[in-house]
């Protein structure tokens, strides 16, 4: 089946939104309650203002999708990003997840993020294979972090270094400074 790789638009937010309420009753979100359309419009307007955030179709049909976001608030941590992906259920357990981070990773290397981040709720061992497999190192797990649905959840802290860390760093730049080449280029192959 052809997958196509495309930034994501505020016109996705419903498909997306679908993706994402499957995971609302696990452990793998810590939101307890569904955001509505619009609130999801907003996080992808947000989100793609500065990174990527991308989605796979099939067929016309929205099966993942994946984005970065900034890490933490102070100026010294803006070369790092954090990583999320979700998978529709009839696409999960075949590699997509790992697919759309390379895209993702290629396309936050040419904006010059040095470090990579993702946060993984405890247990999740599909999650904990993804990150392993692209190299990630678990750096911190933080016991009882979360408490949602009478179970309370750790995190895995995973870190992936995608920069040359060089002294001093170029500035980040925003996603829609990448030339387009070379977004399409980094979506085409990763």
């Amino acid at each position: 089946m052809k997958e196509s790789y495309r930034f994501a638009s505020e016109a996705d937010a419903a498909a997306l939104l679908a993706i994402y309420a499957a995971y609302l009753d696990t452990g793998i979100t810590f939101e307890t309650v569904l955001p509505d359309e619009e609130e999801f419009r907003a996080r992808i307007r947000e989100i793609s203002a500065e990174y990527p955030y991308l989605v796979c179709e099939r067929e016309g049909r929205i099966v993942g999708y994946a984005y970065a976001h900034r890490v933490f608030a102070r100026a010294a941590y803006r070369w790092d990003a954090e990583l999320s992906v979700y998978l529709a259920p009839e696409a999960r357990g075949e590699g997509l997840g790992e697919r759309l981070y390379r895209r993702l990773i290629a396309l936050l290397r040419l904006q010059g993020v040095q470090t990579v981040y993702a946060v993984v709720t405890s247990p999740n061992p599909a999650s904990d294979r993804l990150h392993a497999r692209m190299g990630f190192v678990r750096e911190g797990y933080f016991r009882n972090s979360g408490y949602k649905n009478g179970v309370w959840y750790a995190v895995s802290w995973y870190a992936l270094p995608i920069g040359g860390y060089e002294d001093p760093p170029a500035e980040l730049r925003g996603i829609g400074e990448i030339p387009p080449r070379d977004r399409e280029a980094a979506l085409a192959g990763g």
